[in-house]
């Protein structure tokens, strides 16, 4: 018989979470001990929260990524500069050395 790869993929691992926490949900909500109206109300409020939440996280990391897009325009500012100096200092010395070789 063949050696088998027991390893498991990511996708397979994060397949089984989902399936966990969809199965742990629905046993949740069956096994709840509240009436059907309350336990809507709750998820109806765990979503608003959540949705509150999420939209709050997602303005924070705009925020975050609109200072690393302009530390990054910075950066590449900067190094252009460096690079353009660099550039003319070579030119310089190329034409002083050529007119030093050719005169």
């Amino acid at each position: 018989m063949e050696n088998q790869d027991k390893t498991c993929s990511a996708q397979a691992v994060a397949l089984a979470f989902l399936g966990g926490a969809v199965a742990g949900v629905v046993a949740g909500i069956l096994l709840a001990p509240k009436s059907g109206r309350e336990t809507r109300q709750d998820l109806r409020d765990f979503a608003r929260r959540t949705e509150e939440d999420v939209l709050e996280r997602a303005k924070e990391a705009r925020v975050a990524l609109d200072e690393v897009i302009e530390r990054g325009k910075q950066f590449v500012a900067e190094k252009k500069a460096d690079v353009e100096s660099a550039v003319r200092a070579g030119r310089e010395t190329m034409k002083e050395k050529m007119e030093k070789c050719c005169s």
